[in-house]
């Protein structure tokens, strides 16, 4: 049986550069085979000019060219092929992540506007993709309140206690033990607790205590981390119990790290279709470091 390529989604962007960079040692970590794709938009080539040659086919694509020569230097390279295909890139490579192991691209592309920070590809892809999709950011992301620097490889990976995802966890965890880097777990709750009433008149609700709250967030933490824990005991597990924002301490942890792991919002009755939701949104727009979202399993969606 074929092992499931890493597939890179390059357009001839630096960032596309940086991203195959990733893929390739991702795939070398997986040993598992390469695959550089290049999805030609149909809109370059319906001007009139141009409109009756239609769009190219083929193997003549310059932007694989490029990243073939980009890879040429790279040691002991996996086995690589290179995909020229014709199409939209939000519609083609979700629909490519069925039969792959990872889906990698840039955070921005040579369309739409320079000053967004996340281009619709990398947003289609993370929302839509069948399999995990990792976004490479651009460097220099500043991450103001980024806690110092520790020594050594370091995987993040967010945990909601109140809907927790097996699979994100277990890519983290793998990812974890395939760099030999420490895994910090981040479950934040939220703190302080805000109360809503329609009331006519001021009410002043029971002074809730944080720190029950606090232990309640951390034994569930240890309890949905246990299974993973017993199947990845190499692993060096740190998690982290903090109150308030969510996406906010992830995009702290962010710095300096290898990967940012955050699960894809599962779809509910009265949300059915696919969505990132605002965590996940959040990283994808801030974090210093590539983040990997991750589709929930069949069953959970």
């Amino acid at each position: 049986m074929s092992t499931l390529p890493v597939i890179a989604a390059v357009d001839g962007s630096d960032d596309s550069l940086r991203a195959l960079d990733w893929a390739l040692a991702e795939a070398h970590l997986r040993v598992a085979p390469l695959r550089v794709v290049h999805v030609r938009q149909y809109a370059p080539w319906m001007q009139p000019d141009v409109l009756a040659a239609g769009p190219p086919h083929g193997a003549d694509d310059p932007v694989l060219d490029r990243a073939r020569a980009h890879l040429d230097t790279a040691p002991d390279r996996p086995a690589t092929e290179y995909v020229p295909l014709d199409g939209s890139p939000t519609v083609v490579l979700p629909e490519l992540a069925s039969a792959a192991q990872l889906l990698v691209l840039g955070s921005r592309g040579r369309g739409g506007f320079a000053s967004l920070l996340l281009g619709s590809t990398s947003l289609a892809a993370a929302r839509d993709a069948e399999c995990p999709v990792v976004v490479v950011p651009r460097p220099g992301r500043e991450i103001p309140d980024a806690p110092p620097a520790e020594p050594g490889p370091r995987v993040v990976v967010g945990l909601q206690v109140d809907s927790p995802d097996d699979a994100t966890l277990e890519f983290a965890f793998t990812e974890a033990a395939r760099r030999k880097a420490r895994l910090q777990v981040i479950a934040a709750y939220p703190w302080p607790l805000q109360v809503w009433t329609a009331a006519p008149v001021p009410v002043f609700p029971p002074a809730i205590e944080q720190e029950p709250i606090e232990n309640e967030t951390r034994a569930l933490a240890e309890g949905f981390l246990a299974p993973h824990r017993t199947r990845h005991p190499d692993v060096e597990t740190d998690p982290q119990i903090l109150p308030g924002d969510a996406a906010g301490h992830l995009v702290a942890m962010s710095a300096n790290a290898d990967l940012l792991v955050v699960g894809r919002y599962r779809r509910r009755l009265l949300a059915p279709t696919r969505m990132l939701g605002s965590v996940s949104h959040a990283v994808l727009l801030h974090a210093a470091c590539p983040i990997a979202v991750v589709p929930p399993t069949a069953t959970d969606e």
